[in-house]
């Protein structure tokens, strides 16, 4: 235990400190900050005024925000602090996963080491948006979910996983897709065993087994997976609306009519979920000229030398859950599959990559199980994961807006037209 949270602070001092260098920069709002920071503001108000702005989303991300600015003032490191904090976290939050699917020290380093490499959370963690918020707290519920799965008891483990993910939901919407995996999956096991399945050659590692949970109940299951999570999320919207009940009921009209109505309007940097694993259409988040032959740009892509290789870990896992069942590639599917294609669910038309996120985080748990099967040497691990460094390094200068870069290394890194 002692050495889990040295390796938790120190993984978290580390990634803190890389996302922190050169934050403030640009010291405007780029991207979306233009709609979040001023919500953010709202909340400062002695008295907030109408219409309140940003109404789509829940409030809690914005809140983080708000604290920030009222702490470190309203300028850049005030907007962005927030989100550095959170990546970080999300950093532990991979490693936490990777203990409780590999129950070793040095792969769950690794799965939190790529998943930094991956550019996706470094970039997302240094913008004053919310997806970063949601993601940390789904990926703290996700790694708590892993650690109850395989016990006897889950009772404790579970409730702390629908107490992440009732936060992350109070960030963004998007934080239900991994609380439904997680009920899917429970409500799947529990019918399973009310039909007496079991599998002729089981084992201990078989992602179902007829005996597990045996004390875990219905309302366990309620308690844990609705009634938490549902607590917890509408106490995040009691800092603005007090307890007025009919205020916060129709607060969830109005998110529901605005995340679900199809968006018609088309984007620049718009892109279809099949798209997204593939890294066709990157989102450019900032773009400004220098001068004559230099930039300062910040990209949304995700890095080739790790997302897609994901792909043939993804496949190899899928493989290894088919044939010989195994629960850690149950575990790693489950979430890297439910909350990517909940997307192809939804009738918005809009959507962009950054939504894809929570799975290209969950896919560096992919990549770890993949280079550890079979008995493959430690060291090839550890190549891959300089590998992954050395393409999240090259990408640095369209990563982060202080570093600035030529035309021409711009133009290098550009491969495909459609990254422009």
């Amino acid at each position: 235990m002692m050495r889990t949270g040295i390796t938790a602070g120190l993984l978290f001092v580390l990634a803190h400190f890389a996302m922190l260098i050169g934050v403030t920069a640009p010291e405007k709002f780029y991207f979306d900050e233009v709609h979040y920071v001023p919500a953010a503001r709202q909340m400062l108000e002695p008295v907030m005024r109408e219409p309140m702005l940003n109404p789509m989303h829940p409030p809690l991300a914005k809140q983080f925000i708000a604290l920030s600015i009222h702490s470190l003032g309203d300028g850049p490191l005030g907007w962005r602090y927030p989100a550095v904090l959170f990546g970080s976290l999300a950093v532990v939050a991979v490693y936490l996963c990777g203990l409780a699917l590999f129950a070793a020290q040095s792969p769950a380093i690794a799965a939190s080491l790529v998943a930094f490499f991956n550019q996706m959370l470094f970039v997302q963690s240094r913008i004053a948006m919310l997806d970063i918020f949601a993601l940390a707290f789904g990926l703290f519920a996700i790694a708590a979910f892993m650690h109850g799965f395989r016990r006897e008891r889950p009772h404790l483990w579970f409730a702390l996983a629908g107490i992440g993910f009732g936060l992350s939901v109070g960030c963004k919407w998007s934080g239900l897709f991994a609380l439904a995996v997680c009920i899917a999956i429970v409500a799947v096991i529990r019918l399973m065993q009310s039909w007496r399945t079991h599998f002729a050659d089981a084992g201990p590692e078989d992602w179902y087994r007829p005996d597990l949970w045996p004390g875990f109940k219905a309302w366990h299951f309620a308690v844990c997976f609705v009634l938490v999570p549902a607590v917890v999320y509408l106490a995040t919207f009691i800092p603005l609306y007090g307890l007025a009940v009919s205020d916060i009921l129709q607060a969830q009209r109005r998110i529901f009519s605005d995340n679900t109505t199809s968006a018609i309007a088309g984007h620049t940097y718009m892109s279809s979920w099949p798209s997204w694993p593939f890294l066709v259409r990157p989102v450019w988040y900032l773009f400004d000229k220098i001068d004559e032959d230099h930039i300062a740009a910040v990209v949304f892509l995700g890095n080739p030398l790790i997302l897609w290789p994901a792909l043939i870990a993804v496949a190899i896992c899928l493989r290894d859950w088919i044939v010989t069942r195994r629960v850690d590639a149950f575990l790693i599917l489950a979430f890297y599959f439910g909350p990517y294609l909940a997307w192809a669910l939804l009738p918005r038309t809009l959507g962009f990559i950054y939504y894809y996120l929570p799975a290209a985080t969950t896919a560096s748990l992919a990549l770890v199980y993949a280079l550890k099967r079979g008995g493959m040497p430690g060291w090839v691990l550890w190549a891959y994961v300089a590998i992954g460094f050395a393409g999240f390094a090259a990408m640095l200068p369209i990563s982060a807006a202080f570093i600035g870069t030529s035309m021409a290394t711009f133009s290098r890194l550009m491969i495909f037209q459609n990254w422009i």
